[in-house]
């Protein structure tokens, strides 16, 4: 044992050179062969044996160099496709989960449905002219679409049913929805911080005086910023319970005197340039039309899961009015 170990250690990477020097019948003794009778070819043959040894092991050495590297990157790769599956899993049940809470609000009040598609549709419009990026106007989607959710809490409902003109008290209590918007997707924080505190903010005005927090400026969410014109615009442009819709024109025209007031004057300019007021007011007659009624989300019975997509209108409505990842 000593002396093989002695001569690997000797002959190191030069197994040849031992091989060759031995006597011939030593060295075919070595390779199958049978084995030596006298002291010296047995020594010959000891150091061929080593020799094919280290040659053996050297080039399962140099294979594995080889292999190591494959076998590490299909491990990366399976841990990759495992990691995107479970994100897609994930997305699948966010688009679920947001999609669920649109029809707790159509099934709460058809009406609040209908305005929150309206207003993402303008606020989506306006954030693209902005230029946002992608994750952006996703979350400008996600702010329009749950900005009035707070509205689902009884103590409001009743409040907005009544055909009749708010009172004091009432206009006080609608004043909280913001902030119970803000609770009620409060354990989605943890996944998009940006949507609560976009809902909380919609009703905060440029100059300070708006509601619940009094932000002033650029302290307003970038998000909500955006949604308060596209909100105000279809609060105006269209009839409620307790106010009769005015054209497209005045809307226009009360966006314009609450610039630098009530909104971001620069989103203002922009709202108001004529190539968006013209998708503006397209998008618009395209929600007025009773033609443009149309499924605008997926029911259970005719799809198992939803897709990575979280749909909430028609996909006729140009290249990139698409629906958006959640």
């Amino acid at each position: 044992m000593a002396r093989s170990v002695g001569a690997g250690i000797l002959f190191g990477n030069c197994a040849d050179a031992p091989f060759n020097r031995v006597a011939p019948r030593a060295r075919a003794c070595a390779e199958g062969g049978p084995p030596p009778t006298n002291r010296r070819d047995q020594n010959s043959w000891g150091l061929a044996s080593i020799g094919i040894h280290l040659r053996t092991v050297l080039a399962k050495r140099a294979d594995m160099r080889g292999i190591l590297p494959l076998t590490i990157g299909a491990a990366a790769g399976g841990l990759l496709y495992h990691e995107r599956g479970l994100r897609s899993r994930a997305a699948r049940l966010s688009a679920a989960t947001f999609e669920t809470l649109l029809n707790a609000i159509d099934a709460n009040d058809a009406e609040t449905g209908a305005h929150v598609r309206r207003v993402a549709t303008y606020a989506l419009i306006l954030g693209e002219a902005a230029g946002f990026d992608e994750q952006t106007l996703r979350s400008v989607e996600r702010v329009a679409l749950f900005h009035d959710i707070g509205k689902l809490d009884q103590a409001l409902t009743d409040i907005f049913h009544d055909p009749s003109k708010l009172t004091p008290n009432e206009r006080r209590a609608v004043m909280t929805h913001p902030l119970r918007g803000g609770e009620v997707l409060a354990p989605l924080t943890a996944f998009y911080p940006d949507l609560g505190k976009g809902v909380e903010a919609h009703h905060e005005r440029w100059d300070g005086t708006g509601y619940p927090r009094r932000l002033k400026g650029k302290r307003i969410p970038l998000t909500a910023r955006v949604v308060a014109i596209a909100d105000s615009f279809d609060a105006i442009t269209h009839r409620r319970r307790y106010s009769h819709a005015r054209s497209f024109n005045e809307a226009t025209q009360a966006i314009a005197e609450g610039r630098g007031t009530q909104f971001d004057p620069q989103l203002v300019d922009l709202f108001l340039s004529p190539p968006v007021l013209t998708e503006i007011e397209r998008a618009m007659r395209r929600a007025h039309s009773p033609r443009s009624k149309r499924k605008n989300r997926r029911r259970g019975e005719t799809q198992r899961s939803p897709d990575i997509t979280f749909r909430w209108r028609p996909r006729s409505h140009g290249s990139r009015a698409r629906d958006r990842q959640p």
